[in-house]
C-alpha cells in the first residue's frame, strides 16, 4: 500500500554554538535558513517537484533560542493554488533534557513548483478536512488578501 502524501514536514536538531550571535542566542539570520530548509522540504515533498521561495512573511520572533536547545521546526501546507503552496512555519525550541518545548517563531511561506526549466507546474491540491486545517486555510486567505493590498500600495515605489 502506498501511504498519502503528508502535508507536514518536522525536523529536528540541536542548536549550536555556531549558531550564536552577539548576544550568546541563536541568530535570526540562522533561524531564517533553518525555517526555508523546512519549508522547501514540505513544499517538495508535497509537489514531488523543485520548489523556489516566492515569498516569506509576516516572520515573527517570539522568544530567542538558546546554544544547546533542542529546535524543532514544523512546516505544514496549509493552501494550494494552482503552482504554488502556502506553508506555515512554526518553530519550537528547549532544553533536551525536559519534554517542554516554547514556540520561538512563527511565519507564513509560498513556494512554486517549477520544472527543470524554472516554468511552474502544477502542484497536488491540498483540502483540509479538520476543523483546524479549514482555520489554516482561511488564514492564508486572509494573508493572500493583505499581500494584495500592500503590493498595491507599493507600487508606485517599486
Amino acid at each position: 500500500m502506498i501511504e498519502p502524501i503528508s502535508n507536514t514536514v518536522t525536523l529536528r536538531f540541536l542548536a549550536e554554538p555556531s549558531d550564536v550571535n552577539f548576544g550568546g542566542k541563536v541568530h535570526g539570520g540562522a533561524v531564517m535558513k533553518w525555517i526555508d530548509q523546512a519549508g522547501y522540504a514540505c513544499a517538495a515533498n508535497w509537489s514531488g517537484q523543485y520548489c523556489v521561495t516566492i515569498y516569506v512573511g509576516g516572520i515573527r520572533f517570539f522568544k530567542p533560542i538558546s546554544i544547546g536547545d533542542m529546535v524543532e521546526i514544523t512546516a505544514t501546507v496549509i493552501y494550494t493554488g494552482n503552482t504554488s503552496m502556502h506553508i506555515a512555519i512554526n518553530v519550537q525550541a528547549g532544553n533536551p533534557r525536559r519534554k517542554e518545548r516554547i514556540k520561538t517563531t512563527h511565519c507564513v511561506m509560498v513556494f512554486a513548483a517549477v520544472d527543470d526549466n524554472g516554468k511552474t507546474v502544477p502542484v497536488p491540491k491540498w483540502v483540509p478536512e479538520a476543523p483546524a486545517a479549514i482555520e489554516m486555510e482561511n488564514y492564508a486567505k486572509k494573508l493572500m488578501a493583505l499581500r494584495q493590498n500592500i503590493e498595491d500600495e507599493m507600487k508606485p515605489y517599486m
